[in-house]
């Protein structure tokens, strides 16, 4: 397990800013890490592993340095991976973290929710609430109309203005 480097660095920077927007700086600066046998809160860190990134805890990556990269199969939570192309895929295990921190978000109505979770399209018609100033190509957490996370998706109408879109185009992909 390796720290990300100066370009994967920047390539996962500017993914969770598309979801988290100023948010980031709280993720990577100010969250304080209370795992271990240390008195004094650590910190978070990204590490990488076979292409996976972890948001791990700094004490956690100390411990683990006993154990042989072959070896070591997974630690922290995994928030995404790097495709072959060396594209950015956020996975739904870093949902807790985009959630808690999360910039615009959308509550689907009961209906919409398992649609929303075989993968379909969410429909204007599907959405329940909004949050403010949401733009074309921004990131949200979706949740159930229980603040449940159910996951996120990338605002996808680019002809209408999202409080102007008919019940029947879609508005998140």
């Amino acid at each position: 397990m390796r720290p990300l480097d100066e370009k994967e660095t920047t390539v996962v920077f500017d993914k969770l800013y598309k979801f988290v927007g100023n948010n980031l700086q709280k993720i990577v600066m100010e969250n304080p890490s209370y795992e271990g046998p240390d008195p004094n809160p650590g910190r978070y860190c990204f590490r990488l592993q076979k292409n996976r990134v972890y948001y791990v805890s700094e004490s956690l990556v100390k411990r683990a340095t006993n154990i042989k990269r072959e070896k070591l199969v997974s630690m922290g939570t995994q928030i995404g991976k790097f495709t072959k192309s060396d594209k950015f895929h956020l996975t739904i295990q870093g949902l807790n973290l985009l959630a808690a921190n999360a910039r615009h978000k959308v509550w689907l109505k009961p209906t919409s929710e398992m649609s929303f979770l075989y993968g379909n399209s969410v429909l204007k018609g599907g959405v329940g609430r909004i949050t403010e100033n949401i733009q074309v190509n921004d990131g949200v957490v979706v949740y159930s109309m229980a603040d449940v996370p159910l996951g996120f998706g990338v605002v996808f109408n680019e002809q209408f203005p999202i409080t102007s879109v008919n019940v029947i185009h879609v508005l998140i992909s």
